[in-house]
C-alpha cells in the first residue's frame, strides 16, 4: 500500500503537486480565479456555451419543472423522459441508431470496454489514449496491448503476431505495465497490486464457445497533443481483422467537421458508414457542448447491450433531468450557429501563424488544443507562472499525464476568445524568458 506522507512529499519534490485554483462565477474567457480576473487559455469550453444565456435559461426551466435531482439510476426510475429526448437527438446528430447517456466520459469508457471485454479478449491501444480508456481496458481484464502513438504498422503487426509480443513494445495482461515508445500519459505514477484485482461474479465472458475477439481503442483528438487519430486508417486494419473500433472524440465533436459531428465528419464519415467504420462512439457533453455528462452512440444491439451490461451506467444515479433539457439547447446552438466553429478556426489559424512566426515549438495540432512544449517540468512550471504574472492563464501539463520529457502549456482556444485575446497572448508568450536571445534575458 502506498505511504500516503512520503507520497505527497516525493510529489512535491518532483513538482508534480498539483493544487486546485478556485473559480468564483461562470466558466469563461476572463474568469475569476483565486480572487483575480484572467484571461484564459486552458478550458475545454471550446463553443462559449458553458455560460450561454439560453442554456442557463433551459436548465432553470428544466429544475423548475422536473426538479433538480434525477433519484435512481435509470434501470430503476430514474430515466426521464427529457433523458430520452436527448439519447435520440444525440444519435440524430452523429448518424447513428441509438445512444446512450452516461454521467461522465470517464464511466462511459470503463462501461463500454467493461461491458464488451473479459478475459481471453485482445485489447490494443493507442499508447496515448487518455487514462479513462487505458483503465477500461485494465479492468476489464482483457489482454491489453499498447502500440505507439498513431503507428498504424506496428497496431497491424500486433494483430498479425496475435499472441506474440509486437517488436519492441512491451504488453500488458489483465492491467500490467507497459513500457512501449512514447511514455504512459495515462497512468496515475502508482504502482497497483495486481493481485488484489478481482472479477465480480457474472463478470468474466468467456465461456466454451467464446471466440476471442479484439478491440482497437483510440482517442478521436488526443486531449494533450491535439493531434487526430489517422481514423480511415485503423478502420480499414480493424475491418480486415474482425476487430471492434472505439473512438473516444470527446475533444472533437462540436469542434471538428461542418456541421460539428467530430473526428469522423471531418475525415468524410457520415451515417452508415461511419457506424460502419466506428462502431462504438463515445462523446462527452461537457467540452465543446458546455453542459455535463456524455454518450456511447452505435447500432441499437450495442445500446441494449450496454443497457444490460455497463456496470458504471447501471449501478449510479441518473444524470439530473434539467442537464439533459440544458444539453438539448446547447446542441441545437451548437448546430445552428456554424459562425461559432469558423470563428474558433480563424482564432487557431491566427495562434498557429503567429507561434510560427515567434519560432515557438508548436506541436502539430489543427484542433483547440495547441501544446507548446516546454521538455522538463521546471521550464513549463516557469512558463506558466509568467504567464499568470502578465494576467494570463494557461496550465503547465507535467507527468505522469504527458511522457517524461515532453512537459508543456497546453494551450486551449475558444470561440469566445477574440482576435485581441490571441495577439495578447502571442506578444506575452514572445517575452518568455527561454525564448528571448541570452543577452535580452531577465
Amino acid at each position: 500500500m502506498i505511504q500516503i506522507a512520503a507520497e505527497l512529499d516525493r510529489l512535491r519534490d518532483a513538482g508534480l503537486y498539483r493544487r486546485r485554483r478556485l473559480l468564483a462565477g461562470p466558466q469563461a474567457v476572463r474568469p475569476r480565479i483565486d480572487g483575480r480576473e484572467m484571461l484564459a487559455f486552458c478550458s475545454n469550453d471550446y463553443l462559449g456555451l458553458a455560460a450561454h444565456p439560453a442554456v442557463i435559461e433551459a436548465l432553470r426551466e428544466g429544475a423548475v419543472r422536473d426538479g433538480v435531482g434525477s433519484g435512481a439510476s435509470h434501470l430503476i426510475t430514474g430515466h426521464h423522459e427529457a433523458h430520452e429526448a436527448l439519447e435520440a437527438t444525440l444519435a440524430a446528430f452523429m448518424g447513428r441508431e441509438r445512444a446512450l447517456l452516461f454521467s461522465t466520459g470517464y464511466m462511459a469508457n470503463l462501461g463500454v470496454i467493461q461491458a464488451l471485454c473479459g478475459r481471453g479478449d485482445q485489447i490494443l491501444a493507442d499508447r496515448l489514449n487518455h487514462a479513462s480508456l487505458l483503465d477500461g481496458a485494465r479492468l476489464s481484464q482483457a489482454r491489453l496491448r499498447r502500440y505507439p502513438h498513431a503507428d498504424i504498422d506496428r497496431l497491424q503487426g500486433m494483430l498479425g503476431n496475435g499472441h506474440r509480443q509486437a517488436d519492441g513494445c512491451g504488453e500488458d495482461s489483465g492491467g500490467g505495465g507497459n513500457d512501449c515508445s512514447g511514455g504512459d500519459r495515462s497512468s496515475n505514477g502508482l504502482s497497483v497490486d495486481k493481485s488484489s484485482q478481482s472479477t465480480h461474479a457474472g463478470q468474466s465472458r468467456v465461456s466454451a464457445d467464446h471466440k476471442q475477439r479484439c478491440l482497437i481503442l483510440t482517442d478521436g483528438v488526443f486531449s494533450m497533443d491535439g493531434d487526430l487519430a489517422p481514423i480511415p486508417a485503423l478502420a480499414s486494419v480493424a475491418s480486415n481483422n474482425d476487430a471492434l473500433l472505439m473512438v473516444d472524440d470527446a475533444h472533437g465533436i462540436g469542434v471538428l467537421g461542418a456541421q460539428g459531428r467530430g473526428s469522423l465528419e471531418h475525415v468524410g464519415l457520415e451515417g452508415p458508414e461511419a457506424q460502419a467504420a466506428v462502431p462504438i462512439l463515445v462523446g462527452t457533453l461537457g467540452k465543446a457542448i458546455g453542459t455535463f455528462g456524455a454518450f456511447v452512440a452505435g447500432s441499437a444491439e450495442l445500446i441494449e447491450l450496454l443497457i444490460q451490461r455497463a456496470r458504471s451506467y447501471i449501478y449510479t444515479t441518473a444524470l439530473p433531468p434539467a442537464l439533459a433539457t440544458a444539453t438539448l439547447k446547447a446542441l441545437q446552438i451548437a448546430q445552428q450557429e456554424p459562425e461559432r466553429r469558423e470563428h474558433l478556426q480563424h482564432l487557431i489559424s491566427r495562434f498557429r501563424a503567429g507561434a510560427e512566426t515567434l519560432g515557438l515549438n508548436l506541436a502539430d495540432s489543427p484542433t483547440p488544443i495547441q501544446p507548446l512544449i516546454a521538455g522538463d517540468v521546471d521550464t513549463a512550471l516557469r512558463w506558466s507562472q509568467f504567464l499568470e504574472d502578465n494576467g494570463i492563464l494557461v496550465t503547465a501539463i507535467r507527468p505522469p499525464t504527458v511522457p517524461q520529457g515532453s512537459a508543456r502549456l497546453r494551450i486551449t482556444l475558444s470561440a469566445a476568445h477574440q482576435e485581441t485575446d490571441v495577439d495578447r497572448l502571442l506578444e506575452t508568450l514572445a517575452r518568455l524568458p527561454e525564448h528571448l536571445p541570452a543577452w535580452q534575458r531577465p
